[in-house]
């Protein structure tokens, strides 16, 4: 058996303009929107990279580039599946560990519906975890929303 991890991180400020939900792990969560080119879900950004790295296949910005118009506003739970379906075969995912740092809004609430979401979408297990800044740097500041995850996958 060929087992093989990924490490994925995303970063994004929170957006003063209005029009767009805030979206985590494909769940919608009360709270300001964040920045970016597609609904900009941290979580989902993050696990894309960590899938795609475990596979040796690249990035998001490669695979999904900020500069492209037909992403502009994009559903990251289908940017996710897309990435899974470029990685599979020969690689499953086994499970996929995320840490969400953020100071607002508080995510206990939302946390099983992320994992249903993204554990559906990747048909395997999915934690998500909550943690605070401390009042440390820009995110401690609460001036936007990180992720950091980690994949396990298995050469089928």
């Amino acid at each position: 058996m060929t087992l093989r991890i990924g490490q994925g991180f995303d970063v994004h400020a929170f957006s003063d303009g209005p029009g767009r939900p805030l979206v985590l792990g494909g769940v919608a969560v009360p709270g300001r929107p964040l920045k970016g080119h597609s609904d900009a879900d941290v979580v989902c950004h993050a696990i894309i990279d960590a899938l795609l790295g475990a596979a040796g296949a690249g990035d998001i910005g490669t695979l999904f580039p900020d500069t492209s118009p037909a992403l502009a506003g994009a559903d990251s739970l289908e940017l996710l599946v897309n990435a899974l379906q470029r990685i599979s075969p020969p690689w499953r995912t086994v499970n996929v560990d995320c840490t969400v740092i953020t100071e607002a809004p508080r995510l206990a609430a939302y946390r099983e519906a992320m994992e249903r979401r993204l554990g559906d979408a990747l048909g395997a297990p999915v934690s998500v975890k909550a943690k605070r800044a401390e009042a440390l740097g820009a995110l401690g500041r609460g001036e936007g929303i990180a992720c950091l995850a980690v994949a396990l996958l298995e050469e089928v």
